[in-house]
């Protein structure tokens, strides 16, 4: 710049200053020293990293991961999410009981019905239907 021309601009504001609060030192026991380790070359142990990232994980488990992922993103309704939790051994043989009694009959059973109704109509006691079991 020429002499006698000032650089034109803004000028900065100063810092404020600031009043230096005195912090109570810590007391610091002399059993315990610090003692910082030093991981150069040819010094201390290097600490032991997680390289799990790095490594190539057989096909099933990187699935398994994938899969847990994409649950996670996924809003399932829960009409659908319900079987996604399995019944306790009790709950299930309690469940299997109840649906047991309410099973469609056998052929064998049918037979037997139907040969029962077939007699009494021979015997001449009238045709009268026969309600249907309840079946799931």
């Amino acid at each position: 710049m020429p002499k006698g021309k000032k650089a034109k601009g803004k000028k900065v504001a100063l810092a404020p200053t600031v009043v230096k609060q005195q912090e109570a030192r810590k007391v610091v026991n002399p059993l315990f020293q610090k003692r910082p380790k030093n991981f150069g070359i040819g010094q201390d142990v290097q600490p032991k990293r997680d390289l799990t990232c790095f490594v190539k994980w057989p096909r099933y488990i990187r699935l398994q991961w994938q899969r847990a992922i994409l649950y996670k993103w996924l809003k399932v309704p829960p009409a659908i999410n319900q079987f996604t939790q399995a019944l306790d051994h009790q709950t299930a043989t309690q469940l299997l009981k109840l649906a047991h009694k309410y099973r469609p009959e056998t052929k064998q059973e049918n037979k037997q019905r139907l040969f029962a109704q077939a007699e009494k109509k021979a015997a001449g006691k009238g045709d009268v239907p026969t309600k249907r079991s309840l079946i799931l």
